[in-house]
Order: structure tokens, then sequence, then C-alpha cells
């Protein structure tokens, strides 16, 4: 779908994870996370940890403030006056307080950015299912939400993630970089969630645009961050199981590119920068760690593209590779939580 026509909005709004910002935040924050998910409690009490050795405070929502700053200034820049709103799923801002905000403050029509570049249910439905059960809270007058396309294949995504490995790859020594291997992790998922979605696909197609643009290396798209039930199905394979393996076959230098996320938050600083660092460490290999998008300028700018492009202010839907521009409006089924039979959209 593409907008011909300019259709109007009152405000954007950034919908988001969250995480604590203080030791007593910790539990009640994944409490919220993790509620109905089966997860044990022992595994949501070593997660707990990974919090509480930064002090409890998850760096996301510091993070998300941030980016929101450099788009306020990209939009004023560019002549698009939308006042932005910070909204989060799992803790403060909680999008439902967010959205009473804006309806307090007459905006009847807003454009939501969500905090993933790829389709599955975790990334993309369940935000606009809780987008909705807020809109059925605060009933008559609730703002309307839209929400712009995911972005795996933008020219301007892939390109900064190749800027981010470039960078990377420059901390290898010269004559080592050509065997250097580029991992590339993205969230594990259930399988059946997985197999209902586009997601593996779209990471795959989004791993191989970057590498592509970086030249002749060798890559692997692994996972990470697995939370559910060791008996059920997870996307596989994990980082530090392929580091294990790699380092067996002889591979001296990894470079560790994030691509799933969007910024460097907990589950990139503990799984990658503490669990897969201690492992290469113990096997005597040189890892280097790839940024995330974060707030260069270049995501930034993507995002205003997107926001016109909604707006159909902007005609052009940029996208590279095989599949083309995503979809505005998602389909019905789209995006499975896997508790229902998959369709492909």
């Amino acid at each position: 779908m593409n907008n011909s026509t300019p259709v109007s909005y009152d405000a954007l709004l950034v919908v988001s994870f969250g995480g604590p910002e203080g030791p007593d935040d910790v539990m009640p924050f994944l409490d919220n996370v993790l509620r109905g998910r089966g997860v044990p409690e022992e595994r949501k009490k070593e997660v707990a940890h990974h919090y509480y050795d930064f002090d409890g405070v998850s760096p996301i929502n510091e993070q998300n403030r941030a980016l929101i700053a450099a788009l306020e200034e990209e939009l004023q820049a560019n002549g698009v006056d939308l006042p932005v709103y910070f909204g989060n799923r799992n803790w403060h801002p909680l999008l439902t307080d967010t959205m009473q905000q804006m309806k307090d403050d007459g905006v009847k029509s807003a454009l939501a950015f969500m905090t993933s570049g790829y389709s599955c249910y975790s990334g993309c439905r369940q935000y606009r299912e809780d987008v909705q059960r807020s809109r059925d809270v605060l009933g008559d007058g609730a703002p309307v939400v839209d929400k712009v396309r995911v972005f795996y294949n933008h020219p301007d995504w892939v390109e900064v993630n190749r800027l981010r490995v470039a960078e990377a790859l420059d901390e290898i020594p010269i004559d080592q970089q050509s065997d250097t291997l580029i991992l590339f992790t993205a969230h594990s998922l259930p399988q059946a969630m997985a197999d209902s979605s586009r997601y593996v696909e779209q990471l795959e197609e989004a791993c191989q645009l970057v590498a592509d643009l970086l030249g002749d290396f060798h890559w692997r798209l692994v996972y990470q961050s697995r939370s559910g039930s060791p008996h059920q199905p997870w996307l596989e394979p994990d980082v530090c199981d392929v580091l294990e393996s790699v380092s067996e076959e002889g591979v001296e230098n990894v470079v560790i590119s994030p691509i799933g996320f969007i910024s460097d938050h907990m589950e990139v600083i503990y799984d990658l920068d503490t669990e897969a660092r201690e492992c290469c460490d113990r096997l005597g290999v040189n890892m280097v760690r790839a940024k995330t998008a974060g707030t260069h300028p270049l995501f930034v700018s993507m995002i205003r593209e997107l926001i016109e492009e909604r707006m159909g202010l902007r005609p052009e839907r940029r996208a590279i590779g095989q599949y083309g521009p995503s979809h505005d409006v998602c389909p019905e089924m789209c995006c499975g939580s896997g508790r229902q039979p998959p369709t492909k959209s």
C-alpha cells in the first residue's frame, strides 16, 4: 500500500519495549515482560541479575530518549511538524499513560514508529495489540494510531549496518581482516512464532544485503537472548555455540554485528559484550562487537523518510534486494504468536 494523497497526523508515537531504571524496578518489569509466557522462575532470576549487574538500570529508555531528541531535530529541520511522544510496552513511560496524555493534548490521529525493523509477533503485532489495548482502556476519543512499515531492506538501514561492521573490521589487524568471520545476531524466537512470520527471511535478506556491500567475507546469522522453556524449540544456532564450533575450526577473529537490534540495550551489552566476550576470551578468539544503528544520522533520516512516506509526502518507497518495500497496513493474520496457523504475508 502507498499513500498517494497526503494524510494528516497530529503526532508521532515512538513505541518501545521499556526497561527498569533502578533496582526496585527490575522484578516488576520482568513480571510484565514474562507474564503468561511460561518462563521458569530460575530463568527470570538469572535475567534479573543481568540488570542488577548494571545497578538495575537498562540503557534502553535513555537510548530511546536520545533517538527521539535526534528525530525531533530531524523532523523540524525538514519541515515535518509532528510532536513526538514516547510509550513503552513493559515499563514507564507506559503506553496507556502516554496515549492518555496524547488524548488530553487533543491528538486525534498519530503515526507510530515501533523500534523493530523486522516482522514477527513480538516485534510488530504485539506492539499493535498493545496500542489497541490502550485505545480500549481510554475509550471514546482515544487517538487512532497507524504505523510506519518495517525497514529491514531499506537502503539506509543496510548502509548503517555496513558502516558499523566496517568500523569493527578496522579494529582487526589488516592482514587478518580477510579471514575474519562476521556473525550477525538477532533475538531468538520460539520456532512456532518464527514460522508464523517473515522474521527469518527478512533477517537473512538484511544480512545478505550488508554482506554484499562489505565484500568477500564469510558470515553467518546466529541468535541470542533465548528465554523460553528448554523443552520448546527456539531459533538456533546460539551465538556462543557457534563461537565454540568456529574456534575449533581455527577462526581467530570474529566481528559480531547485532543487526536484529536498533540500539545497544541490555540484551546487546550483556549477551554479547559480557557473555559472548567471556566465551571468546576463554577460547582465545579475538572478538570485536559492531555498534548498532543507535542515533546514526543516516538511521534518523531514514525514520523521517518513512514518516514522510506514510504521510503521502514521498512517492518513492525505497527498498533494495528481492522483496521490495513492506506493507503499511499489516494483514489481519500476519505475524502470528505461534498459537495459530502460520500465515505468510
